[in-house]
């Protein structure tokens, strides 16, 4: 009897499905991006059965089809695996949780497969481990993991790009850390597409995800970014793994940021920071102190904040230039910062502290590549336009921080007193901060300055 076989038909843009071809996905709108793909036959891989269900479902076998009270729910937590560096546990919210799947990406050269050799190598010491490359040979990971001094005696290498093998391979070893370089170039025999479509990518995550899941294996998947920085492949890879960290970097700054995008386990606004040497990545412990790095005599239109990254704070530079421009629409650039909200806060500025540069180029900078996502940013980045349109240098001694309203009004930002102690730490000893978050007992040897609008922020620029 002859095996009948299904097929879909997926966008190669998006990743949505179809029963039938069309000319174009409704999804997406892209015209002539559906191709067919084979989804297998209806009985199942014998390969497969050997290790697990494939018909179970992403999330694992354990109860599955079985009805339970919440109240009934086991609410024991499974133990963390240590990654044996701080910067990468604390993206991760506290290490490792087995049977999780962890996704992470960066550009060509950022350090994603150095870091994870690193850690692999050192968690191979005290636990099962297994390295899977597709992209590399063995020799070239060997050869890598001797020039940065790793322990190599304990971990296990494959190369291979075929995913039933890769995890009949792993039901033999039994790993309890398991990574895989990359997602992009492995490939299921029943998917009739080449490594890399969108195709391949999703049903390759989906089975190393199963089989993480019903086997309690913590899987690492490393994926490529495409041109405009997001991770290359269908937005539902996204939604089938645990955690989603990007690492990301310049190749003129030796420092790298690691940051998590999703995270199932932990915090997704925790920051990580490393730096790249010659023995690898190796972490960061002060990231205050490496952007901290200003020229002995300060020049106009730049000042120093305090951002909350997860649970910790972390003191940046500003920097403005504001320019008169020869063009009738003058440019507003925003580098690390949202662009749209420093057109709002200009208007602001205008309206409410009486200082106009309709007509002046604005050129705003966060120095070290750090992106500052959160509110307390706003008043800084108003005081350097400032300080940079009257060419007057801010005390080099100053940090500031706050949200500015619409109506001119600063609101308080939380964990105030935590950038306070962070900024006396590092040697500030003038604060600018909204009055909200004045502390009750000042910090010894600093002078605070509570501001509720924007224009007593201004007028005390103008006494200093």
């Amino acid at each position: 009897m002859a095996t009948k076989r299904k097929t879909a038909y997926v966008c190669n843009e998006c990743g949505a499905d179809y029963t039938k071809w069309a000319g174009q996905c409704s999804a997406c709108g892209t015209w002539n991006s559906l191709s067919e793909v084979r989804l297998g036959t209806e009985h199942k891989d014998s390969r497969a059965a050997n290790f697990t269900d494939t018909q179970s479902g992403y999330a694992g076998a354990a109860g599955a089809g079985k009805v339970q009270k919440l109240a009934e729910i086991d609410l024991s937590e499974l133990p963390r695996i240590p990654t044996s560096t701080s910067e990468l546990d604390r993206v991760l919210g506290g290490g490792l949780v087995p049977g999780s799947v962890v996704l992470i990406g960066g550009h060509p050269g950022a350090g994603k497969s150095t870091v994870l050799l690193q850690t692999l190598c050192h968690l191979s010491t005290s636990m099962p481990a297994l390295y899977i490359t597709g992209e590399e040979s063995l020799q070239q990971v060997a050869m890598r993991a001797k020039r940065l001094g790793l322990p190599t005696e304990s971990l296990q290498l494959l190369s291979e790009t075929d995913v039933e093998r890769i995890c009949l391979a792993a039901k033999e070893v039994n790993p309890r850390v398991m990574v895989v370089d990359s997602i992009q170039v492995m490939h299921m025999s029943d998917v009739q597409s080449a490594p890399g479509s969108v195709a391949q990518v999703r049903e390759s995550a989906a089975y190393l995800t199963r089989f993480a899941k019903q086997t309690g294996t913590a899987l690492i998947l490393v994926g490529h970014v495409t041109k405009d920085g997001s991770l290359a492949g269908p937005k539902v890879l996204e939604h089938i793994i645990d955690c989603s960290i990007l690492l990301e970097g310049t190749h003129d700054s030796r420092f790298r940021t690691l940051r998590a995008h999703k995270n199932r386990f932990g915090a997704v606004n925790e920051l990580g920071v490393f730096a790249m040497t010659e023995q690898g990545l190796k972490e960061v412990s002060n990231p205050s102190a490496i952007f901290l790095q200003r020229a002995e005599e300060i020049a106009s239109g730049s000042v120093v904040t305090s951002v909350w990254e997860g649970t910790r704070p972390l003191l940046v530079e500003l920097q403005a230039l504001v320019d008169d421009s020869s063009l009738g629409n003058p440019r507003r650039v925003a580098v690390g910062l949202d662009q749209n909200r420093l057109n709002m806060l200009l208007a602001v500025l205008h309206r409410h502290g009486g200082v106009l540069v309709g007509d002046q180029d604005v050129f705003i900078n966060v120095v070290g590549g750090v992106k500052v996502v959160e509110t307390s940013a706003d008043l800084p980045l108003l005081l350097a336009v400032v300080s940079s349109f009257r060419n007057r240098p801010l005390p080099r001694d100053l940090v500031v921080f706050g949200e500015v309203g619409l109506s001119g009004e600063i609101r308080p930002v939380p964990s105030g007193q935590e950038r306070l102690r962070e900024a006396a730490k590092h040697g500030f000893r003038k604060a600018i901060v909204p009055a909200a978050n004045r502390l009750k007992n000042d910090i010894e040897g600093m002078e605070l300055h509570s501001v509720k609008t924007l224009g007593e922020a201004l007028s005390i620029i103008d006494m200093s």
